[in-house]
């Protein structure tokens, strides 16, 4: 379909007729031919969203009003829950039940945001003056542009989508190139809903090609992203020559710490799902595997024996337990990121090797890898490899374990197993990581905050602060007795 982009209300083609195919990461087949935006479709995107902004109109509506719009998005979507799933699943190639999991909790990010959007916003300072009325209010920031990954494409999309709506801003959407079909499904139950044309845009494209026209128009007043390190960076630097608002969820490298003392046969269960669900293509999937050296053989042997019984196959594969990685290219860089590591001194015990025999020829499969006798000094432990590889660091004392946790330049999530309480808070509280969790791994709730430290990002999502990102605060001060202020001696 030519016309997939979404500009000021209508579904258009792009101005110079290109188009780009979604390909299955699973066999390879063509999952859909979309639009491919250039400069001129970006600058029809921007300025529909500026100009929508500037009417005034969608900014004029109450929280209470915008709230209902998103409620009503969240009710389509409950209604369109399997259409979702389906296409998320053929453009990411993970098991259709996943896919499910993930748009029920786009639908609760929606109601997440639609609640808070109804509480008072407006903030009374109390001067002390009795005819002076001081209060903070809340704006919206002004026209955004969102930029979704491929890994989990709905998901991380609607974080920055619902709060959006709810705080009255304008916005263009780019999802990532690989996985665009439920960000185009989504956009037509924003226009069934009744979103003002203009408030929402989609683009469609290569980040390579439009990514810096999204970014570093001085109309922007906010980008916010989703995705690598490099590409963040990049983007703070565009942001930085008009001074506009940045919200950065990057990469991670994220501490599983297992103390002896712990519950192991949960400790080893969550740990392979922390390593290798979605194979492990999870900003804070818990590929460090940091545990103590008296129950490190016992740990890791297991580890390594679950590791290698997962069965692997595409979303149709009724056995299948994890799919495929989302390109040959992100594979091979998976490929290169173990062979390094071996090269290193990594010893590899299961897995590293490209699945290619049989129904796995088509597709990208790379099985669960597991890396032992790792250490902070390794590629592979400060490195991402967002596949499906655990590597193994050994620690002695507490102290040990919180240096090794937090020797990373990124900050995004950790966990810490163990059932002394006292540990658990002290670690919990000394580790440099947006999330942590305690005697478990990977849940969270659009009600609690999320992002990361250092390297991770910038700004937060979810939780009431995923609101206040786009929002301005404006303090209005309104003198209801004036009166001359006899400062300058009259003449």
């Amino acid at each position: 379909m030519s016309n997939t982009l979404y500009v000021n209300g209508k579904w258009v083609s792009p101005v110079e007729g290109q188009t780009c195919d979604v390909i299955s990461p699973a066999d390879g087949h063509l999952v859909a031919t979309v639009a491919e935006a250039t400069a001129p479709d970006v600058e029809l995107a921007i300025k529909a969203a500026r100009t929508a902004f500037d009417s005034g109109e969608f900014t004029s509506w109450s929280f209470e009003k915008r709230s209902d719009l998103v409620s009503k998005i969240a009710d389509l979507m409950e209604r369109d829950l399997k259409i979702l799933a389906k296409l998320e699943s053929d453009d990411t190639g993970k098991r259709l039940i996943e896919a499910e999991y993930d748009i029920a909790d786009v639908i609760a990010c929606f109601r997440h945001f639609a609640e808070i959007g109804k509480k008072e916003h407006d903030r009374v300072v109390n001067v002390g003056i009795e005819h002076i009325d001081s209060r903070v209010v809340q704006e919206p920031v002004g026209v955004c542009t969102l930029i979704g990954p491929w890994n989990y494409p709905l998901l991380q999309v609607s974080w920055k989508v619902a709060p959006a709506l709810v705080a009255g801003c304008t916005f263009i959407v780019k999802p990532a190139e690989l996985t665009p079909s439920t960000a185009i499904h989504l956009f037509k139950l924003i226009d069934e809903a009744g979103v003002p044309a203009g408030v929402a845009n989609l683009i469609l494209g290569k980040g390579s090609s439009i990514g810096d026209l999204l970014t570093a128009d001085p109309r922007i007043d906010l980008v916010s992203f989703t995705g690598s390190l490099g590409i963040g960076q990049r983007i703070m630097s565009l942001a930085s020559k008009t001074i506009k608002k940045v919200a950065l969820e990057l990469g991670g490298k994220n501490p599983n710490i297992i103390f002896a003392d712990a519950d192991l046969d949960a400790a080893i269960d969550n740990a392979v799902t922390a390593g290798f669900l979605h194979s492990g293509q999870v900003c804070s999937a818990g590929t460090r595997l940091v545990v103590e050296k008296s129950i490190h053989q016992k740990v890791v042997s297991e580890i390594a024996l679950r590791a290698k019984e997962i069965k692997v196959g595409g979303p149709d594969s009724t056995e299948a337990e994890t799919g495929p990685l989302i390109s040959a290219n992100h594979l091979n860089k998976v490929q290169e990121y173990v062979d390094k590591a071996v090269a290193e001194g990594a010893k590899l015990l299961v897995g590293g090797k490209k699945l290619t025999e049989g129904d796995f020829a088509k597709g990208n499969f790379f099985p669960p890898t597991v890396l032992d006798g790792c250490n902070t000094k390794m590629s592979c432990v400060q490195d991402e490899s967002f596949g499906p590889v655990i590597t193994v660091e050994t620690f002695e004392t507490e102290a040990e374990a919180i240096a090794i946790a937090n020797d990373t330049i990124y900050g995004l999530s950790g966990a810490v197993w163990t059932k002394d309480d006292a540990k658990a808070k002290r670690v919990s509280r000394a580790l440099r990581h947006g999330t942590v969790w305690v005697n478990d791994y990977g849940p969270y709730k659009p009600q609690a905050e999320w992002g990361g430290f250092k390297a991770s990002g910038i700004g937060r999502e979810l939780g009431e602060h995923g609101l206040s990102e786009f929002l301005e605060s404006k303090h209005i001060w309104t003198n209801n007795m004036p009166a001359k202020s006899g400062w300058f001696a009259e003449r």
